[in-house]
């Protein structure tokens, strides 16, 4: 069985390799260009990728060799498990396999050129932003904020039957609907998440209702308003999932005459992590028809990483490129020794958790002060304020990610329910933010992960979880420190050091909470971040 399955994996990779950096790649350039036949060529290589794991035989082979049970090789074991699971996914009539790649492809174009219009000008979302940041006209606000969620109304259609078809193909495969089944297939047990967010609910929902509180008392007095007609384009985000700028410091002022890509090249440097190659294959500022978010991507897993972006010189797009290049590094230092199969990050949350305890440093007393060169003095006048900003931002996200985890589920287990109602109520309990009255359109489809990513976005609160976790450990083991609100580790290269060896090298040869508990001495738990945040 051994000598078979070393067979295999090496047929399987020969056929697999190349295709993949070839749709890496396609990606990467359709995403710049926007153009449709740019797209299309995604989609025909993502179809050629997933044929390969829809093989019947193939699939019959694996299963027959996981079940006899006779590989003793942890790392061929590790690789059989991998496969299997990846290969049980696809097991489904090809031409339906095909259909969902390219509706998804379609769903992708759309976001990628769509654009607000206000008032017969087409906008940007970094335009929508910064109206919604800085604007103090309730009625340009409430202008901004609609069109921005018109794409929910140009894609709703499509995502409800992208979901039907994903749930039939679960229910083929066995699974009680997609969502259950990603998470599955992802090594994370459904009822494990849902008691984990039924936990962080209880922990951040009287925080939070005070933090409300106070943001209403302080908008309300920006706009001139009462507290009661507060609507949700008030709140300086398109979803309220960033916190506005309530406390006496604009975190943007910092960043308004700094130059971004250089100020994250120079962090990663002091960590003894460099970023140059990464850089110059980067493509980070705006373009006609470019898809308008940030993402990382690993093109070969042979070194060639690469950062998306769309700078501007703002506090949440230093924070976006600290976030970014925190997936690149691990990406890059993945031991590159280890079989393809598994040169991967442990987890998706596990380097979503790298790239938050990254990001979190753009509002961070000693990075401002050690990298962004801001004045000691003025530091010391700021620094409570910056913990609170960044309290206040932590809490909206956890509430936020309540939102969009619930509503996910809800969406694949009864997708024919209302969800326009569901998603308000859901906003209104979680978030206590007020429904526009008579509001009855599909917003929940605006937001580009319902559309694209599905099953996904609970990721980034454990990711958030992580993050404080290690970051907890890095204080009190790595730099014996007592006092972890001004830690960001600026040329401290053992941190570098122990991130690459602990977390980033042994790449997927482990299961996520085996990798966490060896890096921490402690499997995944919500404590770290309930002190650093909450309590």
């Amino acid at each position: 069985m051994t000598e078979e399955f070393k067979a295999f994996v090496k047929k399987f990779e020969a056929k697999v390799i190349p295709l993949h950096k070839q749709a890496m790649l396609a990606y990467f350039n359709a995403t710049i260009s926007g153009k449709e036949e740019d797209y299309r060529r995604v989609a025909d290589l993502e179809v050629q990728l997933t044929k390969i794991l829809a093989s019947k035989e193939d699939f019959a082979t694996l299963k027959r060799i996981r079940a006899a049970n006779t590989i003793s090789d942890p790392m061929l074991r590790r690789q059989l498990e991998v496969l299997y699971l990846s290969y049980l996914e696809k097991q489904l009539d090809e031409s339906k396999l095909e259909q969902m790649i390219r509706l998804q492809n379609e769903n992708e174009k759309k976001f990628s050129t769509f654009r607000a219009e206000v008032n017969d000008k087409k906008l940007t979302d970094n335009e929508i932003d910064e109206i919604l940041h800085t604007s103090t006209n309730s009625v340009e606000l409430e202008t901004a904020w609609t069109a921005s969620k018109e794409i929910g109304s140009v894609i709703a259609d499509d995502i409800l039957r992208l979901v039907r078809m994903r749930n039939e193909a679960a229910h083929e495969l066995g699974f009680a609907n997609y969502h259950a089944m990603k998470l599955q297939l992802s090594d994370q047990d459904p009822m494990q998440i849902e008691a984990l967010f039924d936990e962080l609910d209880e922990l951040t929902a009287p925080a939070f209702t005070e933090l409300k509180s106070d943001i209403d008392a302080k908008l309300a007095k920006r706009y001139n308003i009462s507290v009661e007609d507060l609507m949700p384009w008030h709140y300086q985000s398109r979803f309220f999932q960033e916190a506005p700028m309530i406390y006496n410091v604009d975190l943007d002022e910092f960043y308004q005459d700094k130059d971004i890509v250089s100020l994250t090249k120079q962090y990663f440097a002091s960590l003894n992590m460099p970023i140059d190659d990464l850089l110059k294959r980067s493509d980070l500022f705006e373009k006609e028809g470019k898809y308008q978010h940030a993402y990382c991507t690993d093109i070969d897993r042979e070194g060639d990483v690469r950062v998306v972006c769309n700078i501007k010189p703002t506090y949440n797009w230093m924070d976006t490129m600290l976030h970014e290049y925190g997936h690149a590094v691990y990406d890059k230092h993945i031991d590159r020794r280890l079989p393809w199969v598994l040169r991967e990050a442990a987890h998706i949350f596990t380097t979503e958790a790298i790239a938050m305890l990254f990001g979190r440093l753009a509002s961070n007393p000693a990075w401002l002060e050690q990298v962004a060169g801001i004045s000691a003095d003025k530091i010391e006048q700021i620094a409570d304020i910056l913990f609170q900003s960044l309290r206040l931002e932590q809490l909206m996200f956890s509430r936020w990610a309540q939102v969009m985890y619930r509503f996910e589920k809800a969406l694949y287990e009864n997708s024919d329910q209302d969800l326009n109602t569901l998603w308000w109520q859901l906003v209104e309990n979680y978030q206590m933010l007020r429904k526009p009255a008579g509001r009855d359109k599909p917003d929940w489809a605006s937001k580009i992960h319902v559309a694209l990513y599905p099953a996904y976005y609970h990721n980034y609160l454990l990711g958030e979880l992580l993050a404080s976790q290690l970051h907890a450990y890095i204080c009190r083991e790595i730099l014996k420190s007592d006092n972890p609100r001004r830690e960001a580790y600026v040329d401290h290269t053992e941190v570098g050091s122990w991130l690459i060896e602990n977390v980033f090298k042994p790449g997927r040869t482990l299961l996520w909470n085996d990798l966490i508990e060896n890096a921490t001495g402690e499997k995944l738990t919500a404590k770290h971040y309930a002190a650093q945040f909450v309590n």
